[in-house]
């Protein structure tokens, strides 16, 4: 099932994406909330009458940087020994069509494709093997980073925590093996990353086990997987689309911070 948040008449649901074809796409709007058990109202509405929103609003992001070996290596990196965990505050995620505000204090952009996995329930020190019942799904997600930031700041809160900094969507896609996916990257139409979640040094298990043994991971709570190579600059004008093979497009429009 692909489950939308969404926005119409000032109203926010969640809904059940339905269809194939882009323009004919509808919403059955769900009763209650896609985190317990729920039903289908059968009132249904066109996919272009309403605003997607992202498809959740996490108490926390917790991303993993260098979790693929070629990305790892272009920006002059080892693969590190353990997973390396950063946060990526609430206030950074925006939904699709959502603009990414170039930051003020940063001449150099850059977009990152990632898998995001978005947490169902409640959960701590979650073993690999029950990770599955722990997890809702999953959904397209771009670290964007301020890299000049990232490399002179030690800490990278500023570098890739700022407004706008999370664009998460179109949905959540609930049925999905998240083993072995394409995903790439194009700004303005053209490709820039294009690689396999199967290249992930490390597992979605493997990262939810580490993640979760450190910390509660909350209903609505996302975990970023890691970029594959080819990451690079955007530009204020650009237009950034992320896309998963089992999920859709997450398409974003920078523009100059206000």
């Amino acid at each position: 099932m692909r489950i939308a948040r969404f926005s119409i008449d000032g109203n926010v649901a969640f809904g059940a994406v339905e269809g194939s074809a882009p323009d004919e796409l509808v919403l059955d709007i769900i009763k209650g909330i896609p985190f317990a058990d729920f039903e289908l109202s059968g009132t249904k509405v066109p996919l272009s009458k309403v605003r997607l929103l992202p498809p959740v609003l996490p108490s926390k992001v917790v991303a993993i940087g260098r979790n693929y070996a070629e990305h790892a290596a272009e920006l002059g990196n080892e693969v590190p020994e353990v997973p390396v965990a950063f946060f990526k505050p609430s206030t950074s995620v925006v939904g699709p069509g959502d603009p990414i505000a170039y930051p003020s204090f940063s001449n150099e952009l850059h977009h990152e494709a990632e898998l995001a996995v978005v947490i169902g329930r409640m959960c701590r020190e979650v073993p690999r093997e029950r990770v599955k019942d722990v997890v809702l799904g999953y959904t397209c997600a771009n670290d964007v980073t301020a890299r000049d930031v990232q490399q002179r700041e030690k800490q990278w809160a500023r570098a890739k925590g700022f407004d706008s900094a999370c664009p998460l969507g179109p949905w959540i896609e609930t049925d999905l093996d998240p083993g072995d996916l394409t995903i790439q990257c194009t700004v303005n139409g053209v490709q820039r990353q294009l690689g396999r979640t199967s290249d992930m040094v490390r597992s979605v298990e493997e990262l939810i086990a580490h993640v979760s043994e450190a910390m509660t991971l909350l209903p609505g709570d996302v975990v970023l997987t890691g970029t594959p190579a080819g990451v690079g600059p955007l530009n204020v004008g650009d237009e950034v689309a992320v896309t998963i093979e089992g999920i859709g497009t997450l398409t974003n429009k920078v523009i100059k911070r206000g």
